[in-house]
C-alpha cells in the first residue's frame, strides 16, 4: 500500500508540474534588442513539453518504480504552419536513444502553451526503410496539398567496414491534408549523391513544381561550388530533378563559407519572396550554425535580389549551450494575415524559441541593410559611412541631449 501511495504521490506531482509548465506565459525578452524581431524569455518547445503518457509506463504493476521508460533528449529544428488561426508546429523530437521522430504540437498562441497531440506522426517508410528522419519544411501549396519535404538517412552502403557513422542522406516526400494522415511519396531523385534541406517553393513556376536544394558531392567537388540550389520537376508523386542551379552559394570567409542550406518555405511579400536560410562557418571551436535573410523576385523566384549582409539570428547567451553548441537553425516560419511574422528557430540542436517580427520589419531590413562587399577595408569604408551620416544628423538636431550624448567628443 505505502509502494502505491508513493507511486500516486509521484505521478500527481509530475503531472500539476507539467500543467504548470505547459501553461506559463512566455514574455519577450527585454534584455535584448535590435529592431529587428523579438526574442522570447522562454523556448516555445522542449523536452519538457512532451507528455508523460510517451514518455512513462503510467500502470503501477508493470512501473512500480514509476522509471521513465523510453525518455525524450530534445525536441527543436521544426516546421511550422497555420491554419484556422491555429498555428502547429512540426516537431523534430530525438528520442533518448538517438533516434528522431515527427510529432505535431499546437497553440492558438505562436508564442506560448504548445501541446503536442495524443500520437506522434506515424510516417510510413519507403520499400528502403529510413534510419533516421528529421527537419521537416512544410509547404500549403497551390496544388491543395500540404507537402512535407524531409531528411531521411540511411547507413551508407560504400561504408568502410567498421565505420558505423557513415549516412546517406536523401529528401523524402510526403503529403497530407489535415498534418494526421500522411501519404508517403517516393524520395526526390536527383543528380547529387546527397540531399538535405530542400524546401518546396509554395507555387507552381511555368506549371512545374520548384525546389530549393541543397546539393552535395559530385555536384560540389566538380567544380560548380555549393549553396542553395534551384531546381524543378514535373510531379510531386515521383519528383525527379535533372538539373540544379545555385542561386544562393556558399561564399570564403563569410557566415556561408563552410555550407548553407535552405530554411523555412519563402514567404511571399509585396516586394518578393522572403528566406531566412542557414549559413555555417568554422570557428576554434568549431561549426557555428547562424540565421540569414535574402529576398527573391516575385516573378522569378531563383534570382536573388536583396542580399543583406550578416546573419539575422545567432546563437545569444543560452542558447548557445546544447547538444551541439553555438547553432542556430530554422526550417518553419508562419506569416499571420496581420502583417507579423514569426520565426521558429532551434538553439544548439536542444530546444525550439520562436522570433517574432513583422514582415514590414524584414523588407525594412533586407533593402536597407547593406550587402557584405567582402572585405575588411570595404567593411570599414561601409561603417564608416553609416557613422558620418549619424554624425551629421546629431550636429543638425545638437540641441537633442540624448543624441549629443551619445556622439560624446565626436562634435
Amino acid at each position: 500500500m505505502a509502494k502505491a501511495n508513493a507511486f500516486s504521490t509521484k505521478l500527481k506531482s509530475l503531472a500539476a508540474a507539467h500543467e504548470k509548465f505547459i501553461a506559463r506565459k512566455n514574455a519577450i525578452d527585454r534584455t535584448w534588442y535590435n529592431g529587428v524581431f523579438d526574442r522570447y524569455v522562454n523556448p516555445v518547445l522542449t523536452n519538457e513539453h512532451v507528455p508523460l503518457f510517451w514518455r512513462f509506463d503510467l500502470n503501477p504493476r508493470t512501473n512500480p518504480h514509476l522509471m521513465e521508460r523510453l525518455g525524450v533528449n530534445c525536441v527543436f529544428n521544426a516546421g511550422a504552419i497555420e491554419i484556422d488561426r491555429t498555428i502547429y508546429i512540426m516537431a523534430r523530437v530525438e528520442g533518448a536513444d538517438r533516434k528522431s521522430f515527427f510529432a505535431v504540437a499546437q497553440s492558438k498562441s505562436p508564442t506560448e502553451k504548445f501541446r503536442f497531440r495524443d500520437y506522434p506522426v506515424v510516417m510510413p517508410e519507403t520499400d528502403n526503410p529510413d534510419t533516421n528522419v528529421y527537419d521537416m519544411r512544410l509547404t500549403r501549396h497551390q496544388d491543395g496539398w500540404i507537402y512535407g519535404l524531409f531528411c531521411t538517412e540511411r547507413k551508407d552502403p560504400a561504408a568502410r567496414p567498421g565505420d558505423e557513422s557513415a549516412a546517406a542522406a536523401s529528401c523524402g516526400i510526403a503529403r497530407t491534408k489535415d498534418l494526421k494522415k500522411w501519404d508517403r511519396l517516393p524520395d526526390l531523385a536527383c543528380g547529387s549523391a546527397q540531399q538535405r534541406n530542400v524546401v518546396l517553393h509554395p507555387e507552381f513556376i511555368g506549371g512545374k513544381y520548384a525546389l530549393y536544394t541543397r546539393p552535395q558531392d559530385g555536384f560540389v567537388e566538380a567544380g560548380r561550388g555549393g549553396g542553395i540550389g534551384w531546381a524543378l520537376c514535373d510531379d510531386m508523386t515521383r519528383a525527379v530533378t535533372r538539373d540544379e542551379r545555385i542561386i544562393d552559394p556558399k561564399v570564403y570567409h563569410t557566415i556561408k563559407e563552410v555550407k548553407n542550406g535552405a530554411g523555412a518555405p519563402p514567404i511571399r511579400t509585396p516586394q518578393g519572396w522572403l528566406h531566412v536560410a542557414h549559413g555555417v562557418r568554422n570557428t576554434a571551436a568549431g561549426l557555428r550554425y547562424v540565421l540569414y535573410a535574402f529576398l527573391c523576385d516575385l516573378k522569378r523566384p531563383e534570382k536573388v535580389i536583396r542580399r543583406p549582409g550578416g546573419f539575422l539570428i545567432a546563437p545569444y547567451e543560452r542558447e548557445r549551450v546544447g547538444d551541439v553548441s553555438n547553432v542556430c537553425f530554422s526550417n518553419g516560419a508562419v506569416a499571420l494575415a496581420d502583417g507579423s511574422l514569426y520565426i521558429y528557430y532551434a538553439s544548439s540542436d536542444t530546444r525550439l524559441h520562436v522570433a517574432a517580427t513583422s514582415v514590414e520589419k524584414m523588407l525594412d531590413y533586407v533593402n536597407n541593410t547593406p550587402e557584405d562587399p567582402l572585405r575588411s577595408f570595404a567593411c570599414v569604408r561601409q561603417r564608416m559611412k553609416l557613422i558620418d551620416a549619424n554624425l551629421d544628423y546629431i550636429r543638425k538636431n545638437s540641441r537633442d541631449p540624448v543624441l549629443k550624448k551619445l556622439a560624446g567628443q565626436a562634435i
